[in-house]
């Protein structure tokens, strides 16, 4: 069975969330048919009910206890004051250091803004709310590839899956036909 789609929409109930409208696909990809009609994008009942198992899993996700701490952790950065306070500091201190580092070490105030710099870096990334939401972040980030690959891998064990961490890449660093160090040309 083929739907082609110009505009659906289904409501969902998974785990107890409010219903919510989830539009599909008015995918143009800039192309457009005679007439001025955008190309439709054509989805099968099989692409949808990917597409529910996929919103379900964003759904565990949402509700596990990594998500959960890093939404906490988030929290506290925003409304701890001596947190704020030193986030703005180092957001003032960055602007200086942009402008200077237009002019490189020829800036007259180049030496007192790169010392200051690490100095202001240095108690942001100390102050332990800010630590905390790394490590969370982290954490988060670390399940997120963790599902990724298991997705990927599912598919084929020749599908890249971006990660950003090196213990998730392939033995090969550029997938079969890179000519990398795991042997693969084909």
């Amino acid at each position: 069975m083929i739907i082609y789609v110009s505009e659906l929409s289904w409501h969902m109930t998974a785990f107890s969330r409010p219903v919510r409208k989830v539009s599909l696909f008015w995918q143009f990809h800039g192309k457009m048919r005679f007439g001025g009609e955008p190309a439709l994008l054509a989805v099968t009942s099989e692409r949808v009910l990917l597409m529910e198992e996929a919103e379900q899993l964003v759904s565990m996700i949402l509700q596990s206890d990594i998500a959960e701490n890093y939404r906490e952790c988030l929290y506290n950065v925003k409304n701890n004051p001596e947190t704020q306070k030193k986030v703005r500091e180092f957001v003032d201190m960055k602007e200086r250091y942009e402008e200077v580092q237009r002019f490189g070490k020829y800036h007259p105030d180049y030496k007192e803004v790169m010392g200051q710099i690490r100095i202001v870096k240095r108690e942001l990334d100390m102050d332990e709310v800010i630590a905390e939401f790394k490590r969370a972040e982290n954490d988060l980030q670390s399940l997120l590839d963790e599902v990724s690959v298991i997705i990927g891998r599912s598919v084929s064990e020749s599908v890249k899956v971006p990660t950003g961490n090196p213990f998730f890449e392939s033995s090969c660093g550029g997938g079969c036909g890179s000519g990398g160090s795991c042997g693969c040309s084909a």
